[in-house]
């Protein structure tokens, strides 16, 4: 046995000394947050009824503000060439029991159509603005008059971030960042909206050094001018630290030290579990050892009753040749297993049973973003509404359980031209071989008897009829998929739980753009009288008999 060996067992006797319950093997792991770590010596407790504890001299208690159970976030980026309109994009969140999002600004339009669903709103700061309000009480406060005063109660805000990951992405703004948070919380002292809405800000997990085990982090002591006062901020106020924490790039980073399971949420084999040879504590996903480090980070200063909120986490469902792992396989397992995670309320070795709340990066694929291909496949939806994989949430309650969301519908978009849409409704009940019969004065969906009702009838029966295949609701770009149900009194839509949605198959598969140019089209003609359309469609019938 080597004097080296020797001396990592002595070291991990000496602690065992002080600790009850345990049991000695061999963990063969591992390092995290991009920075490798040799293979440690862990001390794995016995199984028992009790929890495992170690009568340490430097052992911490820690008293937490009492937060409500743990939940699951989204963001929301608008960096899409196609972005879907408020409105839409509120439909999908309540289609998909989403309640908390964050905002990466504190957009009007979407603040008002937030109003009155009771869905929880982190507003954000722009990285661009901190300069400003950071030099200027006035400034802050014209800010939250703007984007949070005028929007509730309607608008249910309870969190503004200020800025995004500032000390690594704009570390010259880093100097007022806690002079921007604390102008910004004046303001809603003044406001008497302080209880409600909390004021932090983000930061990449990478100032973060030393991170495994976790026990031995800390953060960057450059940015302790910052760091310091920052979380005396967020204790006086009652806030919590906010991470931004991504497996991906840590697992990336690696060079294969960390196991791709082990970065998924994949039950680990007992060889390949990894432990904190100080705590003892053992770490089956990199996610926990991140925000455990960050805690241990915090207690370094001193700081250990701040609770941490991630507010971005996920997992890219395509990449580029150097990017093998970003798979829509590997992107549904990350986010199932994290939010299956998070909703269980298990918090983390260090702190077990304290929720550790998580936002998903998220909600759409950001087709704009600039870098590698995995950068704009985060999401979770297409601009279109379509999931871009399947969740398997089973038993995880029903946020985003979009493993419902084969119930999804074509619907005409809003603001769609008139003439355009009756031209694509023309082709579908025509070449495209839908059953208009139910858009007859009489039947279920006559009413109400303008184009965008009945297009949207006739293009969601041809969605259906297509077996809802890439392309077919689209319709010249005067379509949309849309997960919220048009059915509405008596008009049941193809697809729809209240219908069994079964049409004539059709191995006819028309172009991708749903062309509106050729064939013998049905007529449907708005903005006349019963009359006209009667005498119209007598002419035309007359025209077929005679010709």
């Amino acid at each position: 046995m080597s004097v080296f060996t020797l001396s990592i067992m002595s070291s991990a006797m000496k602690m065992i000394s002080e600790c009850y319950f345990f049991s000695i093997r061999k963990v063969g792991l591992i390092g995290i947050s991009g920075r490798i770590r040799s293979l440690v010596f862990g001390i794995r407790p016995k199984e028992g009824k009790g929890q495992f504890f170690c009568l340490n001299p430097t052992a911490e208690l820690h008293f937490f503000p009492p937060f409500p159970d743990g939940f699951v976030g989204v963001n929301i980026g608008t960096a899409l060439s196609d972005m879907p309109s408020p409105t839409q994009v509120v439909a999908l969140l309540k289609a998909q029991n989403i309640r908390h999002v964050r905002l990466y600004d504190a957009d009007r339009a979407l603040l008002l159509a937030l109003a009155n669903t009771g869905i929880r709103v982190t507003v954000s700061v722009p990285n661009d603005q901190i300069l400003g309000i950071g030099q200027s009480n006035a400034t802050a406060a014209n800010w939250v008059a703007r984007n949070v005063i005028a929007h509730v109660p309607a608008t249910n805000i309870t969190a503004i971030a200020v800025g995004s990951e500032i000390l690594t992405t704009l570390p010259n703004a880093a100097p007022l960042l806690v002079s921007a948070l604390k102008f910004i919380h004046s303001a809603l002292v003044a406001s008497n909206l302080d209880g409600q809405i909390k004021v932090s800000t983000p930061h990449s997990s990478s100032i973060i050094l030393d991170s495994f085990p976790p026990s031995q982090a800390f953060f960057n002591r450059s940015w302790d001018p910052v760091m310091v006062p920052l979380l005396k901020f967020l204790q006086s106020t009652g806030s919590y630290f906010m991470l931004n924490a991504y497996p991906y790039y840590d697992y990336m980073q690696s060079n294969g030290v960390i196991p791709l399971d082990y970065a998924l949420f994949r039950p680990l084999p007992p060889d390949k579990e990894a432990v904190d040879a100080n705590t003892l504590l053992h770490y089956t996903n990199v996610f926990d050892a991140i925000v455990d480090a960050a805690y241990f980070a915090m207690s370094y200063l001193n700081f250990t009753n701040i609770p941490i909120f991630v507010t971005e986490s996920g997992w890219p469902s395509k990449g580029d040749s150097s990017e093998p792992d970003a798979t829509l396989e590997n992107a549904n397992t990350y986010n199932s297993n994290l939010i299956r995670h998070v909703l269980n309320n298990t918090g983390t070795p260090k702190h077990p049973k304290i929720a550790v709340s998580t936002y998903i990066y998220e909600l759409y694929n950001e087709d704009l973003r600039p870098g590698a291909i995995s950068e704009k496949n985060w999401g979770l939806f297409d601009a279109d509404g379509m999931p871009v994989y399947t969740l398997h949430l089973t038993g995880a309650g029903t946020v985003l359980a979009n493993d419902t969301t084969n119930q999804t519908f074509c619907v005409a978009k809003e603001g769609a031209d008139p003439k355009m849409l009756q031209a694509a409704l023309d082709w579908a009940c025509g070449p495209g071989k839908v059953d208009c019969s139910y858009l007859l004065q009489g039947q279920p969906c006559y009413e109400p008897d303008n184009v965008v009702a009945h297009s949207t009838y006739a293009f969601n029966a041809y969605f259906q009829m297509m077996a809802k295949s890439p392309g077919t609701c689209d319709f010249k770009g005067v379509a949309t998929v849309t997960t919220t149900d048009p059915s509405h009194g008596s008009c049941i839509f193809p697809g729809s739980a209240g219908r069994n949605g079964s049409l004539p198959n059709t191995t006819s598969l028309a172009p991708s753009s749903n062309s509106a140019t050729s064939g013998c089209h049905s007529v449907y003609i708005y903005g006349a009288g019963s009359f006209t359309t009667s005498v119209i469609l007598g002419v035309l019938l007359m025209s077929v008999l005679f010709l």
